[in-house]
């Protein structure tokens, strides 16, 4: 695949790869800190931190999502490690609205902060909010997240309801034996706050390596548990969509599952990611990634910026390839790489 002649490129052509699949999602990283320290994603003690020089500013993070722009993206999703502790998240809302054309702006975050911070975030601009929430039990939570925190996770997903950053969507990661047997409750606390829920299955992506496919509960097995309570029907019109989505009882309401393991749909994928320090990702699980922060700091042009990101997409793989012997984790965990 590294070995393909790259293509010469028109000024109109979009971030496409060999298998005829085309970019239009920008997954960008805000900061790689958390204020959780969620068992599935980072240690106790936390993980070294990128230093500030490192970092994109604003400015850089601007004018890089511009030049994704310009390449056909549509949609950014602003994400972390935890979006809302970059402080300066509100102007950078409000300046990413203001691209021409004018993306999507959607933001992924664990919710903490956000009851300050919702009414803000909509008035400059952002259009949708997930919010990270695995379980309602007040024990769970702080086994999970080693914060005693869910009463501001709450408060966050109600300032997000009455922003209007609607519909509110809630994702959780079910895992065997700690909370895999509330799933339909979550489901029924969910419905009853008109938030909608997305299930996400386990990833290798924690910090420590220790992900093991026999312990993931899959997508399966979610669609099994929820059934035990609700009728769950498809919903039509995927897409490029990750989750596939049901309605609830005969809908309108629905759930989404992500069955990113069991059931990947990279032959849909149409994500590109920037992490915080400033490299392109083609995929999520990807080993390799291009530098973009050397050349922008040394007076790239947005030309030779968007070949660098044409080439980086040009070389992405078929598949993420979990499960296959070859498969190698990436080095840099869930909250280096962005969500």
């Amino acid at each position: 695949m590294t070995d393909l002649p790259m293509p010469t490129w028109r000024p109109d052509d979009g971030l496409v790869d060999t298998f005829g699949r085309v970019a239009r999602d920008l997954r960008v990283s805000v900061t790689d800190r958390c204020n959780l320290r969620c068992t599935y994603c980072m240690p106790a003690e936390g993980l070294p931190w990128l230093p500030k020089a490192e970092m994109l500013s604003d400015d850089e993070l601007i004018r890089l999502i511009g030049v994704f722009a310009g390449l056909g993206v549509r949609q950014v999703r602003l994400t972390g490690g935890e979006p809302l502790l970059r402080r300066s998240l509100v102007d950078l809302v409000r300046r990413i609205a203001e691209l021409e054309p004018r993306p999507t702006i959607a933001m992924t975050t664990n919710g903490l902060g956000l009851d300050r911070l919702a009414e803000p975030l909509r008035a400059a601009g952002l259009d949708r909010v997930n919010v990270s929430l695995d379980t309602i039990d007040p024990e769970e939570f702080v086994a999970l997240t080693r914060r005693d925190r869910l009463a501001d996770v709450e408060a966050g997903l109600r300032a997000a309801h009455r922003a209007g950053l609607t519909p509110v969507k809630v994702n959780a990661v079910a895992m065997r034996g700690i909370n895999d047997t509330d799933v339909a409750e979550l489901l029924a606390w969910c419905l009853a706050r008109g938030y909608e829920l997305r299930f996400i299955e386990q990833m290798p992506l924690d910090a420590g390596h220790h992900w093991q496919a026999s312990e993931m509960v899959t997508a399966g097995e979610i669609h099994d548990r929820l059934s035990a309570r609700f009728a769950l029907t498809p919903a039509p019109g995927r897409g490029s969509a990750p989750a596939e989505r049901f309605f609830i009882d005969g809908g309108p309401a629905t759930v989404g599952i992500i069955a990113s393991v069991s059931a990947p749909f990279c032959a849909a994928c149409d994500r590109v990611r920037l992490t915080a320090d400033g490299q392109v990702r083609n995929c999520l699980f990807a080993n390799a990634e291009s530098d973009l922060r050397t050349p922008l700091r040394a007076g790239a042009s947005d030309a030779e910026l968007a070949e660098l990101i044409r080439g980086e997409m040009w070389r992405k793989a078929r598949g993420h390839g979990i499960g296959s012997p070859d498969f190698h984790q990436p080095d840099r965990p869930m909250s280096a790489i962005g969500g």
